[in-house]
């Protein structure tokens, strides 16, 4: 795929304060809030690209005063550079995933190294920037990334805008833009590219990844044509990611041999808390979200989780939607009880009958108490059901919001901000998640159900769905690639019994040798360590991330054998004092 043309590739060139690794901020820029936009209704490239950057830190380590991030764990020293940046389009796909390749001036062309990395979640090109360039930029390594078609370049249909290669907003047609929809009705509110793109990007997610790493190569052969051509057999490529971006070097790892007629093409991989999907072993992310979405609020009511941050507020009281729910699963036969407490405990109980275990349970009161399991069955439904802008499922929109948080037209100033703002996935930075609510205290739960069903269900609409999920689904790797899986064994968002542990047991009975390295103590969103009475139970991923990086550096580098198993670390949790090294159990 060398030959691809990428049409446009914008150069840039960041040193004396604009560096690759964290846009000059340094750790403690990153730490603290963003910069205000000189001009906030017309921010120029630069400072997109750095509000951007620190908008993904921050999405992703725990920065805060207690996380220990700079002193026990990783750094962000001043790595100068350049970066290519363009949009690639896979082969019958309709719409491009942004590619971005940080090239730093002490790139090591003894040790030719590139690092190819998948953005978490729906996030935007710098997604992985925590992990990928924080462990491959020190190291001299280039570092080549893509939103593998999801991101924040967002399709505004009041203006007719979009985002164009540079991060700023642009009209339909006048430049390329990162995401251009079929036109509708300047009412049709918010297009996202992973919800509405039509080209099921999750499905591709893997070869996303190729050509990201692809595209690596051919921009190092433009930096260095003396030198050229840079491939797979003289530069080793290490893919590495977290979360939707460790599921989705973990699917380029099952399409290498396919990809490149039998031949090897990663020389090792790393995944975080990977949401992967074996098929007829795990259980896909979409059929335990809708699970927990319907079934959580009620179990999390039981007394195990009296004392769980996000299941009861600062009273020792749960959300008054969550006994309804308790109510609504007895009245449909779902379960047992005649009193709250006894249906909280016959929800819980069926929840272990279902794999969920506490740890679990108790981390994802957090993602049930922020609603983010709503927020991720809707988009993913559009995803893979097809649909646009306007015709989400139960009538749901992604409605901009105007200056006094109403829907309507989003002022100019939040708008020029959500390339470099925003999550990838709303409701988020001036969007609302708006339609599909009944007038009552639980006013989600029938859209919750009506998604839950389009799992469970056998009608023409479900069995499209399930197809599409089914497309997900992983491939073995080649025998002797050096893989490593890292995940938390509290994690709650992708629970390790339903994603890592089925995907490596099938691994060894595939005869593949991974290193699995489950990490007590730690859950799915470090970001979300800073949060009061939170972090104290857990420690961070991204640690044990780079540790593992770390191995298979000395492995391929230095001629280290590749572990075939890697014991547990003896983790404790932080506490309400900063974090130790001595709390991680690494070395």
């Amino acid at each position: 795929m060398r030959e691809v043309d990428y049409g446009e590739v914008r150069v840039t060139r960041h040193r004396d304060g604009d560096d690759l690794l964290s846009g000059g901020l340094g750790l403690r820029g990153l730490a603290e809030a963003p910069l205000p936009f000189l001009d906030p209704a017309s921010p120029t490239a630069a400072e997109l690209r750095k509000r951007a950057i620190h908008t993904s830190w921050r999405g992703v380590a725990d920065l805060g005063p207690l996380g220990g991030y700079g002193d026990v764990y990783g750094d962000a020293p001043d790595i100068p550079g350049r970066e290519y940046q363009a949009f690639a389009k896979l082969p019958g796909a309709t719409f491009p995933h942004r590619v971005l390749l940080q090239l730093p001036y002490n790139f090591d062309q003894l040790k030719r190294c590139l690092v190819v990395a998948a953005s978490s979640g729906s996030r935007g090109i710098y997604g992985a920037i925590a992990l990928a360039g924080a462990w491959g930029l020190p190291r001299g390594c280039a570092v080549a990334y893509t939103d593998k078609g999801a991101g924040a370049g967002y399709f505004d249909y009041a203006d007719n805008s979009g985002v164009g290669l540079d991060g700023r907003r642009a009209t339909r047609g006048s430049v390329p833009l990162e995401f251009q929809p079929p036109p509708a009705l300047q009412s049709a509110g918010i297009a996202v590219k992973h919800a509405h793109s039509g080209d099921h990007p999750e499905a591709d997610w893997g070869r996303h990844v190729i050509q990201a790493a692809q595209f690596g190569l051919a921009m190092l052969d433009r930096a260095f044509p003396d030198e050229a051509p840079f491939t797979a057999q003289n530069t080793k490529i290490i893919a590495t990611g977290l979360s939707n971006g460790g599921a989705a070097v973990l699917q380029a790892a099952g399409l290498e041999r396919v990809a490149f007629s039998g031949q090897d093409f990663f020389a090792g991989v790393v995944a975080l808390e990977p949401n992967v999907y074996v098929r007829d072993r795990g259980r896909p992310m979409y059929d335990y979200a809708t699970e927990a979405a319907v079934w959580l609020p009620c179990a999390l009511l039981s007394s195990k989780f009296a004392t769980t941050p996000f299941a009861r507020n600062d009273d020792h009281l749960p959300p008054p939607a969550w006994p309804r729910r308790c109510a609504r699963l007895r009245a449909q036969g779902k379960l047992t009880g005649a009193t709250t407490t006894e249906q909280a405990e016959r929800a819980y109980e069926y929840l272990r009958q279902r794999g969920w275990t506490d740890d679990a349970m108790v981390a994802a009161a957090s993602t049930t108490g922020l609603d983010l399991w709503r927020t991720i069955a809707v988009g993913y439904a559009s995803s893979y059901l097809r649909r646009g802008a306007t015709d989400m499922p139960r009538g749901i929109r992604y409605t901009a919001l105007d200056k006094d948080g109403r829907p309507g037209v989003s002022d100019i100033a939040t708008r020029a901000a959500w390339w470099a703002d925003s999550s990838g996935i709303p409701p988020d930075n001036g969007i609302a998640l708006s339609g599909g609510t009944s007038a009552s205290v639980d006013p989600h739960v029938e859209t919750l159900e009506y998604l839950r069903k389009l799992w469970t269900g056998d009608d023409p609409e479900a069995r499209v769905l399930q197809a599409w999920v089914a497309e997900t689904a992983v491939r073995v790797p080649r025998r002797g690639l050096p893989l490593g899986v890292v995940h938390g064994v509290s994690d709650g968002l992708v629970p390790l019994a339903f994603s890592s542990e089925p995907y490596v047991a099938w691994l060894r009975e595939q005869e593949r040798q991974p290193v699995f390295w489950k990490v007590p103590h730690a859950q799915h969103f470090d970001a979300f360590l800073s949060l009061p009475r939170f972090g104290e139970r857990y420690v961070p991923l991204l640690p044990y991330g780079y540790a593992a990086l770390d191995r298979l550096w000395s492995h391929l580098y230095e001629g280290e054998a590749w572990p075939s198993e890697m014991d547990s670390p003896e983790t404790r949790p932080r506490g309400t004092g900063r974090l130790q090294r001595e709390a991680l159990g690494l070395p």
